[in-house]
């Protein structure tokens, strides 16, 4: 049996390895990812948690995540896919046009 503690010991090294990538980065589809990584972080909680209290809430609120997760990406693939045609770059500093 695994102790709790391991969970989330792995799941604040995700979280903190994806803050980075978000926070440190300058490629969309870099922080896209790290933005992945910090949901899947959560969700290794939310299981570990779940499994610890014998309750399957921390599952069904994965599920939820995963979803939205899924949702983000789509939408998100699509404005990158909008924004590579119109300024064929991926940088974040480069991209000013999507303002007001």
């Amino acid at each position: 049996m695994v102790p709790l503690w391991w969970y989330i010991l792995l799941g604040v090294a995700l979280f903190v390895i994806g803050a980075a990538g978000v926070l440190l980065r300058r490629n969309i589809l870099v922080v896209l990812m790290s933005l992945e990584l910090l949901l899947n972080s959560v969700n290794i909680n939310f299981i570990a948690f779940g499994h610890y209290y014998n309750n399957f809430r921390g599952q069904i609120f994965a599920i939820f995540v995963i979803a939205i997760t899924a949702a983000e990406v789509a939408v998100a693939l699509g404005i990158l896919v909008a924004l590579v045609r119109n300024k064929s770059t991926l940088k974040v500093d480069d991209v000013t046009m999507m303002k007001g």
